[in-house]
């Protein structure tokens, strides 16, 4: 599907800010309420548990002070709060109801207290009994507790009340199934569908997007993912959108990225593995590039100036060199480099079209590049003419680590798969950089890395890349 990267598009900044205003306040109440209630119940099991227990000055602290357990309630209520969380207990899928979980975790929460109490705080004693009665209770009460907000809810659910508004997308066929399975379950109401074919339509797909929007809906369940041809685009559309995406298994085609499997009411739901960088990852990497960014400013500033020095008495011409690429959502910027070619590169290179050595024909590289200038041969050796790039990390329109921005005349060559680099900030160095940099001379091989970077990245992979990337520079692998 051809993909409309205009400026007009929504930001990878949005998801966090739609995400907020498509509310998703039902799940989070239901988070809410179970916390309030098993904060409530533990603490009556534990404070009648140490009314009713062995008296043996209870909670007694170092210096003969006797307090009561109103004073240790909150660490307490905290360790079971933690490990109910840890087990899944205040998830949206079915393990929350799962009572075999809660014996588990309520009875591994009074382990780590016996622990502590009598490992670690050896002046603070509590009876056996204490202990004894307060899992009893935690269990009769939590347990109770959990039942009867259950029968509350789903009483509600069949009334109408409290259910979670989906949409579905697929084929007509798989959309049936999904309606019929879906009315089986008092948990989803079901507030429109659309065929996957609108989706080749932009027009008429953004119109579906902005209905989706106004109708108060949070998840949309996709019916066909075999039918899908571009998944990743899929994903960004409805995050950007404040949408989840969560895949309906009806055919047996299943998505080959997932990551949660979850059983909603007895049928199964996959939740979509999407590429990460969006939301608070996003600005998770973005500090992350600031705070490197001044620092290596700071620390090579000698050298920048160095290299200035000898650009202006190497070459006739500007010491730096700005080339308009394409950055992200396919928005134009200038980048930032130390000139290492004549001044009128450009143009020379429409000379040089019929000798360009990266297969596909897409990229553009040349190893005898007659337009490199002395000094400009040994910067591009050690990729010392990338530096001024931090200028443009600083402005925000790269980062460090990420796809490399192209010039106009290659993205102008691109299929509509190639398009997926433009959802993520584009970066001085990445997977190409360190995979041998010049020496790989497919350009598909180039695209092939990036989906690699994009799907996998973590805070961790980009600092790998970039320790990398320093040993490759000084190693002057594939350079030229």
């Amino acid at each position: 599907m051809p993909q409309d990267y205009s400026v007009s598009r929504i930001d990878l900044r949005a998801p966090l800010i739609a995400k907020l205003r498509r509310g998703l306040g039902l799940g989070w109440l239901r988070v809410l309420v179970l916390v309030i209630l098993d904060s409530l119940t533990l603490s009556l099991a534990w404070i009648i548990a140490d009314t009713l227990g062995t008296p043996v000055n209870s909670f007694q602290l170092l210096g003969g002070t006797t307090q009561h357990s109103e004073s240790f309630l909150l660490p307490i209520v905290m360790i079971y709060l933690g490990i109910l969380a840890a087990s899944g207990l205040y998830s949206t899928d079915d393990r929350r109801r799962s009572f075999l979980s809660l014996f588990k975790a309520l009875t591994l929460g009074q382990i780590v207290l016996l622990n502590i109490v009598f490992f670690y705080e050896p002046n603070l004693v509590i009876a056996r009994s204490t202990f004894l009665i307060a899992w009893l209770l935690s269990l009769a009460f939590v347990f109770a507790e959990r039942f009867l907000l259950h029968t509350v809810i789903v009483n509600l659910r069949q009334q109408g009340s409290l259910r979670q508004t989906v949409f579905l997308i697929g084929n007509p066929g798989d959309i049936e199934k999904a309606r019929k399975r879906l009315d089986k379950s008092a948990q989803f109401d079901v507030k429109g569908e659309a065929d996957l074919a609108v989706r080749s339509n932009s027009k008429e797909w953004t119109r579906t997007l902005e209905s989706i929007q106004k109708s108060g809906i949070n998840e949309v369940f996709i019916c066909s993912w075999d039918s899908i041809e571009d998944p990743i685009f899929l994903f960004w559309e409805l995050k950007n959108a404040g949408l989840d995406l969560r895949v309906l298994p009806v055919s047996l085609e299943l998505p080959s990225q997932w990551t949660e499997v979850k059983m909603i009411d007895g049928f199964t739901t996959i939740r979509f593995r999407s590429p990460p960088i969006v939301g608070s990852d996003f600005w998770i990497k973005r500090g992350f590039d600031l705070v490197a960014s001044v620092t290596i400013v700071l620390l090579i500033s000698p050298l920048l100036l160095a290299i200035t020095i000898l650009i202006k008495f190497d070459s006739p011409g500007p010491i730096f060199y700005k080339q308009e690429r394409v950055g992200l959502k396919g928005r134009r910027f200038k980048v930032w480099k130390f000139r290492t070619m004549v001044v009128n590169a450009d143009k020379l290179q429409k000379e040089l079209e019929a000798k360009n050595e990266m297969k596909g024909g897409i990229l553009f590289k040349l190893k005898d590049d007659p337009r490199i200038t002395r000094i400009g041969r040994f910067l591009r050796q050690y990729s010392l003419d990338e530096l001024p790039q931090l200028i443009n990390v600083l402005m925000g329109k790269m980062s460090l680590v990420g796809p490399r921005p192209l010039p106009m005349r290659d993205v102008e060559r691109f299929e509509d798969h190639h398009q997926i680099r433009h959802e993520v900030l584009p970066g001085i160095t990445g997977l190409w950089q360190i995979s041998g940099r010049s020496n790989v001379e497919d350009s598909e091989e180039v695209f092939r890395l990036d989906m690699a970077y994009i799907q996998n990245w973590s805070l961790s992979l980009d600092f790998q890349i970039l320790l990398q990337t320093v040993k490759v520079v000084f190693g002057k692998e594939g350079a030229y």
